[in-house]
């Protein structure tokens, strides 16, 4: 019992110090390097960011930007912390996951309403939510598109009995941190007449990336969903093949419907700006994901989360400073 309450103070304490102490991470980089800015609630406002000429509605959405990647950074560390210790803090269980997915999905929304018109961004929230949603409760009830699985008392409350609550939000931090990534990716043939459809291919093969290192983390470290036994002879930590075929052919419906809303830049914008967050919140979920692999044993899936996150962070970075 003392061993754990040490744990639990020591934690509390780091959780303190990065609220106190750990700076506002700026991603975006007209250098095409990473530029990290110190900042505190106090001297937000006087970044050159918010200064120079902005808005006040561009300050606010500035602020409210920080402060979700700061909650989502700390959520981050507590939940990799449970993940290694093995002590969940006190608390209904699950309660920390939620708060991950929720300060995730809006850190990545207002990192998006950076470059986009508000309008779009909530349409295209609407629209990979709905989407994303629709499939996997039509999943859920059908087996269809991928594969026989349902959701325990873990998952959490459900939409209409059938949906975990947290899907639809899960799906909007996949496609639109991968779509992120693909473009930093695919920088040096922005201009190409077939650029929109390679960005809309590699995004998608990212997402299969994406849920191939999330479904062991899922499945068996938090037991967010559970498979069921189906006929196909192969599967990955419990995963159907036919499970990642949809995620891939939904991933290609939901883009196939946001990238006109996602392609639509306001007026004034620098193009030389590199946004370096969305390979940051990938790259913290692999991270995340292969943590629960390595201490599950899931060798196989630990190895694919770090190859994974070396290859895309070489190829990403090596487009961004193209």
């Amino acid at each position: 019992m003392q061993i754990t309450a040490g744990r639990q103070i020591l934690m509390l304490e780091l959780t303190s110090f990065a609220i106190r102490h750990c700076p506002f991470l700026d991603f975006a980089s007209t250098d095409f390097g990473f530029k990290l800015r110190a900042a505190n609630m106090d001297s937000l406002s006087s970044s050159p960011r918010a200064t120079a000429g902005a808005t006040p509605a561009a300050r606010l959405l500035n602020v409210g930007f920080q402060a979700s990647s700061a909650l989502a950074l700390v959520s981050f560390l507590l939940v990799l912390w449970t993940q290694i210790d093995r002590s969940p803090l006190p608390g209904k269980t699950g309660w920390l996951a939620a708060l991950l997915v929720l300060t995730t999905a809006l850190a990545t929304l207002a990192s998006l309403a950076r470059t986009l018109p508000g309008p779009n961004v909530l349409l295209t929230a609407a629209l990979i939510g709905l989407l994303g949603g629709l499939a996997h409760g039509l999943g859920a009830t059908t087996a269809f598109p991928f594969g026989p699985f349902l959701y325990p008392e873990a998952a959490g409350p459900k939409f209409f009995n059938t949906l975990a609550w947290p899907l639809p939000l899960i799906w909007i931090i996949a496609i639109l941190n991968s779509r992120g990534v693909a473009r930093l990716i695919l920088r040096p043939w922005r201009k190409l007449k077939n650029y929109a459809l390679w960005l809309i291919g590699v995004t998608a093969l990212l997402v299969l990336l994406f849920d191939l290192a999330l479904e062991p983390f899922a499945a068996h470290g938090n037991h967010f969903w559970r498979w069921l036994p189906t006929k196909f002879p192969f599967t990955w930590h419990g995963a159907p093949i036919v499970n990642f075929l949809g995620w891939l052919l939904t991933a290609l419906l939901i883009l196939a419907f946001t990238t006109p809303a996602l392609s639509k830049k306001p007026a004034r914008t620098n193009k030389s700006r590199v946004d370096y967050h969305p390979l940051v919140v990938w790259l913290l979920a692999l991270t995340l994901f292969a943590a629960s692999a390595f201490q599950n044993q899931f060798w196989s899936a630990a190895a694919l989360d770090v190859l994974a996150g070396i290859v895309v962070t070489i190829f990403a970075v090596r487009g961004a400073r193209w």
